[in-house]
């Protein structure tokens, strides 16, 4: 609480809206956008470690987070304030940082397959200006960000130090969704046990849910396309790029919406609802866009006969 102390008097109007803007960057939203883009327009070996990246390292935070139970900075010290606008989104126990998680796991990786030395600065940057924004901010402590940006940098150095066991073939991809899937489903059985012998409070099993569903919808859908489809990135223009970009992002949210309205608070809905989305990112969309190309190729190659 010493660092937070300091951070607190030196903060100013200014520092208070520019860290707010900068946390921004390791929203969930944010990330999911930057690998869809990725995934269905640019760069699919690239999505896909970020995504696995992402997804495991979301899943041992959430583990990490309702084992521990460490309350927000102001709920340890009633005397400490943290900036009122960076509150409402410091959902969830404070250890570890979630934040500091989704931008590690999204700018690491960037940074570790750009050979552009700017780039590998900014991404470089970006998470540690992240991780920094939290303690500013008041809302995570030291400890709270340090062991997330080391457990995302981890993460990250696994996966591409074993990229070839892990997301080579359709075999190694058929046992990391295998191991992917086993350990989404333990993260919600082992939150589901301890909001039954009354230790956690529903909102934190709720976003362990959210997470295995991810991660069961990236497990799934990761099969399925490596199995069925190994769809590739083709050249489009940059008009073609955006529209694909937007309609399956559009689609995506209207799917959330609707699922939504089946129950926000039921556990089961909130664990299909990201499960459903990730499917659609990963395998459905991508599977709906090559089966119209190839359409198109067949009706083109009839007309030339």
């Amino acid at each position: 609480m010493t660092i937070l102390r300091l951070l607190e008097n030196i903060r100013t109007p200014f520092g208070e809206q520019f860290f707010q803007l900068l946390t921004y960057f390791g929203e969930e939203l944010l990330v999911i956008v930057v690998i869809c883009s990725l995934y269905w327009c640019f760069n699919k070996k690239a999505a896909y470690r970020i995504g696995l990246i992402y997804f495991t390292a979301g899943l041992t935070v959430q583990v990490l987070k309702i084992t521990f139970r460490i309350p927000r900075p102001w709920v340890l010290d009633s005397d400490f304030k943290a900036v009122e606008s960076a509150i409402p989104a410091a959902t969830g126990y404070s250890f570890p940082s979630g934040h500091t998680q989704s931008g590690t796991c999204l700018y690491a990786p960037l940074a570790a397959q750009t050979k552009k030395i700017w780039i590998k600065i900014l991404c470089v940057l970006a998470f540690l200006l992240i991780g920094f924004s939290r303690m500013y901010l008041g809302v995570h402590t030291p400890k709270d960000v340090l062991v997330s940006m080391g457990l995302s940098l981890l993460f990250t150095w696994i996966i591409f130090h074993f990229e070839e066991q892990l997301l080579g073939d359709t075999a190694h991809a058929g046992r990391i969704a295998a191991a992917l899937a086993v350990f989404s489903c333990a993260v919600c059985t082992y939150a589901f046990l301890l909001w039954k012998g009354n230790v956690i409070d529903l909102k934190y099993v709720t976003d362990c849910f959210k997470a295995s569903g991810a991660g069961l919808g990236f497990a799934l859908g990761l099969y399925l396309e490596k199995t069925y489809l190994n769809f590739t990135v083709k050249d489009l223009s940059g008009m073609k790029k955006l529209c694909r970009i937007i309609i399956g992002l559009v689609t995506a949210i209207t799917l959330k919406t609707l699922l939504k309205l089946l129950g926000e608070d039921m556990l089961l809905v909130q664990m299909l609802s990201y499960f459903l989305l990730v499917v659609w990112v990963i395998f459905l969309y991508p599977y709906l866009f090559t089966a119209k190309e190839r359409q198109h190729l067949k009706t083109t190659s009839h007309k030339s006969i």
